[in-house]
């Protein structure tokens, strides 16, 4: 009924959440949080939005 914009722009949504995530990330480990950890906090969080941008 409704033309519905499908095309989703993951390279920005990666980016943003890279970056969002990134910065609270690198201040941990510049305080002694384990570098693996905050990849993977990091990893998560583009995960998480790519999921949400592709989903709603």
């Amino acid at each position: 009924m409704y033309d519905k914009n499908t095309k989703k722009d993951w390279l920005a949504a990666t980016v943003t959440a890279g970056v969002g995530a990134g910065i609270p990330a690198y201040i941990a480990v510049t305080q002694g949080q384990n570098p693996l950890l905050a990849l993977g906090i990091t990893g998560f969080a583009i995960v998480t939005a790519l999921l949400i941008d592709h989903y709603l």
